[in-house]
Order: structure tokens, then C-alpha cells, then sequence
């Protein structure tokens, strides 16, 4: 199935059924009088999260979705049928923006979670509701309400408890490979992940999801290479392994050019817990090894791990530092009361 994850859809509620102008004329009976009936409501357009699905591809064969509209009021009092509701079924994580793709909407972060995007037209009164005792036979009736139109833009952004960045060839998608299920395309050249690939990674005893992401180049936020587009999918990670190549002849720099695109697409992914981690040590002597961790960590502050993902070296310890980061907020999840039953 081919990964998409933005979608421009075009949507339109039902339109409300007019009222109807009817007059009793029966047999026998001596007095008649108004009996149209109203018109039935439009439908709703209604945006549901559900599971199963990962990708909005199913959004690029169908734009446009329309609900029905409300039948016309008729005489003996009947009202009209009211247009059948219309849903998007769409993957958790999905968020709804206005057209200008900037205004959000909705974000749909739980499963069955639902939202209204446009409500239908309500139906027309007939003219039975008209009669008074001053206008014994009205012969006005209102027509129903026109539904919303609106287009809307779908974006998915993958929920994984960690993302993984760094420059293109850094190890990623052979990291995933190695600590997962998941079988993204490995290869000697750069941008070999073309989207986002998902993996559930054990440790210990415990599991967690993580999100492997397209590689970042220098001017990334400015459009160059595949760009910042794939960042969302890490952005609701609660913490990020920062792959970083040891076989560069400047680690530093490499390091540095990630942390800076970071930081132009957003401050919430710079204000993440990160786990660094010095990759292919696997083809590096131990003095190599030494220097460049010091050179990587002065350059980020903090600790460096040291592993290959080829040879399984630390990947383990890398896991822990991950899961050590990820624990907590389980935790916190897991003691949140529920939110009190509403009608």
C-alpha cells in the first residue's frame, strides 16, 4: 500500500427538505385545515479515527464527500426522511486543518475518536405550524436550510513513542531492521527511505513503537532534498534517537546540521529528551572511536552512546536509554483519571 499523508478533501452536508403547503380534503370530514408536514434535516459530515489504517491513500482516488439531503415535507402531516450522516474513516493521528492548511481543526489522537466537520440543514416548517386563529389556512411554508460546504486538509502524523533522525545513510532504517520487525529498504546510497516506516521494538520485557523517518540534509526546512514534510511523524514521539555516522570525517558538523533543521521546523521536537547514539563503530579502531565521541559530545553537551546497528553492538544499551525516557510517560498515562461520562 503506498504511504500518503496529506489529503485535500472537499465536503458537503446535506441541505434541509422544504415544508410542505397541504390541506386536509376528506371524505366525510366536515372541517379540513392545514396538515403539511416539515421537511427532514441533511446530513452531517463526520470525521472518525479508527485503527487499521496508516496511510491516507484511499483519500487520493475519493475528494469529495457529500450527505445526503432531507426529503420534502408532505400532506397528512409526514415529515420528510433525513439525509443519511456520511463519515471519513480516517488513521489515528490524523489531523484536520482548515484550507489554509494552517488553522487545525481537529487532531483525532485515539481510536473512535470523532469530530463534525459540517452540520446538515434543518428542514423546512410546513404550513400546519402557520395555523393560527387568525389564519385558519396559511398556504406558506419554509424551505430547508442549505448544508456546508467546505474543503479540508488531512494530515497524518504516525503516533510512535520514538522517532529516529539524522542525515540520509546515518544507519537508520538498518537500526529499525535490526531491533524490529519492520523491513525497510536498506542501501548504500543516500535517501533509500523515501517515507516513514513503523516498528515495534522489545526490550526487556516491555514494547514500544518506533518511527524511522526519510534523512534530513542541510536546508532541509528551506525545501531542499525530501524536505521537513516528514517531521510531523515524529513530532508526537516522546523522545528521539539521533543517529549520527561514525565513519564522517566530521561528526560534529553532521550533529549539528540535524539539531539546527530541529530547531527551523519547530521547538517542540528541540524541546524533546534525545538519546544520541555514534553509529558504525563496527568499521572504526578504538582511537577513532574515543576522539569522535569526545568531538560529538562537546558538540551537543551531553552524553554520547556507541553502537552498530549491522553488528548489533550497544543496541541493547541504546534500547534501555529509550525505554528509560519513554517509562514515565506510560506511567503518567496509566494514572490519569478518567474523564467523568458525558451525554
Amino acid at each position: 500500500m503506498k504511504f500518503l499523508d496529506l489529503a485535500k478533501v472537499y465536503i458537503r452536508s446535506g441541505g434541509g427538505g422544504a415544508g410542505c403547503v397541504s390541506f386536509r380534503r376528506e371524505k366525510f370530514i366536515e372541517y379540513g385545515g392545514p396538515d403539511g408536514g416539515d421537511g427532514g434535516n441533511g446530513g452531517d459530515v463526520w470525521a472518525e479515527a479508527v485503527e487499521g489504517l496508516n496511510t491516507l491513500i484511499d483519500f487520493r482516488y475519493q475528494q469529495h464527500f457529500f450527505a445526503k439531503s432531507g426529503q420534502h415535507g408532505m400532506g397528512s402531516q409526514m415529515t420528510g426522511k433525513s439525509g443519511e450522516d456520511i463519515t471519513l474513516k480516517v488513521p489515528v493521528g490524523t489531523e484536520i486543518l482548515e484550507e489554509d492548511e494552517e488553522t487545525v481543526i481537529a487532531d483525532l489522537t485515539e481510536p473512535g475518536q470523532r469530530v463534525l466537520l459540517a452540520r446538515g440543514g434543518n428542514g423546512g416548517w410546513g404550513n400546519l405550524h402557520f395555523k393560527t386563529s387568525t389564519n385558519r389556512s396559511p398556504r406558506n411554508a419554509n424551505p430547508g436550510q442549505p448544508g456546508v460546504e467546505r474543503t479540508i486538509w488531512l494530515r497524518l502524523k504516525l503516533i510512535a513513542d520514538a522517532g529516529l533522525v539524522g542525515l540520509p545513510n546515518a544507519g537508520k532504517s538498518t537500526f529499525l531492521a535490526a531491533v524490529s520487525n519492520a523491513r525497510p529498504k536498506i542501501a548504500d546510497y543516500p535517501f533509500t527511505t523515501l517515507h516513514p516506516n513503523l516498528g515495534v521494538v522489545g526490550i526487556d520485557g516491555y514494547e514500544f513503537v518506533m518511527a524511522d523517518i526519510p534523512g534530513l540534509i542541510e536546508g532541509a526546512s528551506e525545501g531542499r532534498g525530501l524536505g521537513d514534510q516528514f517531521l510531523g511523524h515524529v513530532e508526537r514521539s516522546n523522545v528521539l534517537l539521533h543517529l549520527v555516522d561514525g565513519t564522517s570525517e566530521d561528526v560534529a558538523a553532521d550533529a549539528r546540521t540535524i539539531l539546527t533543521e530541529l530547531e527551523a521546523y519547530s521547538p517542540v521536537l528541540m524541546d524533546k529528551p534525545r538519546v544520541t547514539a555514534l553509529n558504525k563503530i563496527d568499521a572504526l579502531d578504538d582511537d577513532t572511536i574515543a576522539e569522535r565521541r569526545a568531538a560529538l559530545e562537546a558538540e551537543i553537551g551531553g552524553p554520547v552512546l556507541l553502537m552498530s546497528g549491522v553488528a548489533k553492538l550497544g543496541v541493547t544499551e541504546v534500547l534501555r536509554a529509550l525505554w528509560t525516557q519513554i517509562e514515565p510517560t506510560r506511567r503518567k498515562a496509566k494514572d490519569e483519571p478518567e474523564a467523568p461520562w458525558q451525554p
